[in-house]
């Protein structure tokens, strides 16, 4: 293997393989380096996303909401299932018999598309240098024209609760849990805390989610975050906002936490077990030599303009490790994006419509300004929104909690942002992010024809409630 390349990819996540395929496809001699290892100490592709984040927990939400539904629900359609029992190391089988699948399927698609596979420790240096350090300890340095770093991201850890990956577990460890915990404490009520949470809530256990912020998915549209909070709370998720972690410790096999409660009191709890969801850090550390002309901002993370492009030459950073969201989709386009400019293309991302998805259910999804950025912008704006309760295809498979809603500028009608919490969110708020790329207004979503009965009729009636129109609920006055 040559150790000259066109294009050097560091990180194999949903942005570095994006990013090394799409150069292979355009013709460019691409290689990728990664790090990871799966659970069978192999080399494995696919990074946090595949292994230990996107695909696996949604494996698991997926079993756990199956379980809850014969549990539950099968009584209202008139299904009769007694003695229903979840087998815990078979859903975590079946997990991680989805992940193999998916991480072989990245190696199949390198192969196919001539990506070479490096694997081992990536640093960069200058002139476009990096050194990979293989599991045995040996060192390769290899030169690239253009090298894309996509290292990715790894849960933060916090003083007050020290992951062991037994007791105290991070969002990894939480994927491996082999029994229901009868009480389960989770640091953090953001989008993994409330979708761990979701898993272990179906199957039994007592879930309490200790929140730092005095508001509930601060970075969502409020009515919807509202609304969500109210479904969450009836499924048993016991949300305590404003306390903060100050402490733990071990005792007797379970967990003890100490947090400062909403009145400034200290409260104590214990778990069987204890998940920490307090976000992620970028992973730079170690990434750069000193001599890389790379620069990290004050959060660690690599400094990048529009494109995507550091200030070092032919050196490009995509994904969780640059500004914006931690989302996989928008690594991925960004990686796309990356590839097809080193290729002499002029792609752009278009950040103002990146959908967000949190899947819990029901589903919670939003695409665009919520409603308190368009209002702080000054923008005068009209609001529909059409709860599912009057859905038929809602009432149909007895799906009823939650709503669309759309906002709208109040001149051009153009569409500003669109928030759902509701069966299927994540796929009806494509709909509108789609509507959106084309610069729609809410009229225009109104007057298009949708397939009866659906869920997605729900979006066409928030679309028509804009501006007074809803046919299958009274319309609300027009904001002024």
């Amino acid at each position: 293997m040559s150790n000259k390349f066109d294009v050097l990819v560091i990180g194999s996540g949903p942005a570095g393989y994006v990013a090394a395929i799409r150069a292979a496809q355009l013709g460019l001699n691409t290689a990728c380096v990664e790090k990871m290892t799966g659970k069978d100490g192999k080399p494995t592709l696919g990074g946090t996303c595949l292994n230990v984040g996107c695909i696996p927990s949604k494996a698991l939400l997926d079993s756990s909401y199956k379980y809850h539904e014969a549990k539950d629900d099968f009584g209202i359609h008139g299904i009769s299932a007694d003695g229903i029992k979840m087998d815990v190391p078979a859903m975590v089988g079946r997990k991680d018999k989805i992940v193999k699948q998916l991480t072989g399927g990245v190696g199949s698609l390198f192969k196919a598309n001539g990506v070479q596979h490096i694997v081992g420790t990536a640093k960069l240096h200058g002139g476009r240098k990096v050194s990979v350090v293989d599991f045995e300890g040996n060192e390769t340095v290899y030169e690239a024209d253009n090298v894309i770093i996509a290292s990715g991201s790894t849960p933060i850890d916090i003083p007050p609760a020290p992951v062991d990956n037994e007791l105290i577990l991070d969002s990894t460890g939480a994927l491996e849990i082999q029994e229901v915990p009868e009480r389960l404490g989770v640091i953090g009520a953001g989008v993994i805390g409330l979708e761990l949470g979701s898993v272990w809530n179906r199957l039994g256990s007592e879930v309490v989610l200790l929140e730092a912020m005095d508001s509930f998915l601060a970075m969502m549209d409020q009515q919807i975050a509202k609304d969500s909070a109210k479904i969450f709370k009836k499924q048993g998720l016991d949300i305590r906002l404003k306390s903060r972690v100050t402490g733990s410790e071990i005792k007797d096999g379970k967990v003890v936490v100490s947090y400062e409660d909403a009145n400034g009191e200290t409260q104590t709890e214990t778990f069987d077990k204890l998940i920490v969801c307090v976000g992620r850090k970028p992973n730079t550390d170690g990434l750069l030599a000193d001599d890389s002309g790379v620069k990290l901002d004050e959060r660690g993370r690599i400094y990048v303009n529009d494109l995507c492009a550091t200030g070092a030459p032919g050196i490009w950073a995509v994904g969780d490790v640059v500004r914006g969201p931690m989302l996989a989709h928008k690594g991925s386009e960004e990686g796309v994006m990356v590839a097809e400019r080193i290729a002499g293309q002029k792609p752009l991302v278009n950040y103002d419509i990146i959908p967000n998805v949190i899947y819990t259910h029901p589903e919670v999804a939003s695409v665009g300004r919520t409603e308190e950025q368009v209002k702080a912008d000054g923008e005068e704006y009209n609001v529909g929104v059409f709860p599912f309760a009057a859905s038929g295809r809602a009432m149909a498979a007895n799906e009823t909690a939650g709503m669309v809603k759309i906002i709208a500028n109040a001149e051009t009608d153009r569409v500003l942002g669109c928030h759902i919490v509701g069966p299927s969110a994540a796929d009806l708020v494509q709909q509108v992010a789609l509507a959106m790329e084309f610069g729609t207004s809410a009229e225009d979503i109104g007057m298009t024809v949708f397939g009866h009965p659906t869920l997605s009729e729900a979006v066409k009636e928030a679309a028509l409630a804009v501006n007074g129109h809803a046919i299958h609920i009274q319309n609300r006055k027009r904001r002024k």
